[in-house]
């Protein structure tokens, strides 16, 4: 039986969506593992399903040769080597539309928050100062929002933006068609200048690697704000904290960071701290009841359309092989480097066997091939053993 572990308090209808698929061995840990103790926990584990505290990195993958798969409860796949994974025949899921609305709905907050000077104002009555000074204080209402990333949570946001009648505009390095009346830039620069408020939404790459500079602030308008609940590396926080005591910028709103507490015992370090138009919030884009319940649902039906039927259907590292209902008696999951000649010495064994081909799917991605072959008839193990052994296998899997 599929043995299945979840770590890092993952909602619980994870796990009763599991057992509807009848995957009942699940063993759920509250807490991310490192080291020896992970290795533990996963030793005789199928799956396993993790936030962003647990890495799985090369030596972790490379000491679970039995492990077939990994889910992130999260948007985020940084902490999993996904290449590694891939060449391991481990395809790694995620959840990248489930916590969409969250995430853009505390943008647009933070958004109001900002123009209206409310972080500033509450700090100062939480002083005991009463400040009624309406002088840098905005509606939002014809203010332009710029989106850097135009992706599911950056079209949401510029959707939410519309309805309490912002202007939109929006830069993606990718031709992205525009929703509502959403216009595209075509540089950065041209976006930075219009804006009354930034908002980042764009892949922890080294391409997006502070992306936002000190030149970059530089070129924001004075009375801008600028948001980021996308990744903590996009962000020069230092250079942030200077345009903000330089009176260069207006606000700041920041949800990630370069470097983030492993726990609640350790300290939150930042410049930013004694700031009162910065919003800090601690990495809870996504943290609302309504989006872990959403990703556990996601991530769970993904981990268990794998488990029992091989579908790789927006894996982020492997080969998309849509789900198909097994069409006959047995079901071989084939992973192997892609190089001529795989699907045809694997086919020519099933013949050998006396095996007829009922349905097959391949899909190659990269280096690599991913082969759902459904035969009629009962794999004897002598077939598995040929085609484990072939050089070019990287893992054979009967269902």
């Amino acid at each position: 039986m599929n043995k299945i572990v979840l770590l890092e308090n993952i909602h619980p209808n994870a796990r009763a969506h599991l057992a509807s698929f009848g995957l009942t061995n699940v063993v759920q840990i509250p807490a991310a593992l490192a080291g020896a103790e992970l290795l533990a926990a996963l030793s005789d584990a199928d799956a396993v399903g993790i936030r962003s505290r647990t890495h799985m990195t090369a030596e972790v993958l490379s000491a679970l040769p039995n492990l077939k798969t990994i889910g992130c409860f999260c948007i985020g796949t940084n902490q999993v080597n996904l290449a590694e994974a891939a060449m391991h025949g481990v395809p790694v899921f995620n959840a990248p539309y489930s916590n969409t609305r969250s995430v853009a709905e505390l943008v647009i907050a933070q958004a109001i928050l900002l123009l209206r000077r409310i972080p500033e104002k509450n700090a100062r009555a939480h002083r005991g100062v009463w400040d009624k000074n309406a002088q840098g204080a905005f509606e939002v209402r014809n203010k332009v929002i710029g989106i850097i990333g135009y992706g599911n949570i950056g079209a949401q946001v510029g959707i939410l933006a519309e309805s309490v009648g912002m202007r939109v505009v929006y830069f993606d390095p990718e031709n992205k068609l525009p929703l509502g009346n959403a216009m595209p830039v075509f540089s950065l620069q041209a976006l930075l200048e219009q804006a009354d408020i930034v908002t980042l939404h764009v892949p922890g790459l080294r391409s997006t690697e502070n992306i936002m500079n000190a030149e970059r602030i530089a070129q924001m308008k004075p009375s801008a704000v600028l948001l980021n609940a996308s990744r903590g590396n996009v962000v020069d926080i230092d250079a942030l904290d200077r345009a903000l005591r330089d009176k260069k910028l207006a606000g700041a709103a920041i949800d990630v960071f370069p470097v983030e507490p492993s726990s609640e015992k350790e300290p939150f370090v930042s410049p930013l701290l004694d700031l009162d138009n910065v919003i800090l919030t601690p990495h809870i884009g996504g943290s609302t009841e309504e989006a872990q319940e959403n990703i556990g649902l996601e991530v769970a039906d993904k981990l268990a359309r794998f488990l029992l039927a091989g579908t790789t259907k927006s894996s982020v590292n492997f080969p998309e092989v849509a789900h198909q209902d097994k069409g006959a008696l047995s079901r071989i999951l084939h992973v192997h480097r892609n190089e001529p000649g795989v699907i045809a010495r694997m086919n020519q064994q099933f013949a050998q066997f006396g095996l007829n081909i009922v349905a097959q799917q391949l899909q190659t991605r990269g280096a690599l091939g991913y082969a759902v072959t459904d035969v009629d008839g009962l794999i004897p193990q002598p077939l598995i053993d040929v085609l484990q052994k072939d050089p070019a296998t990287i893992r054979c899997r009967l269902i």
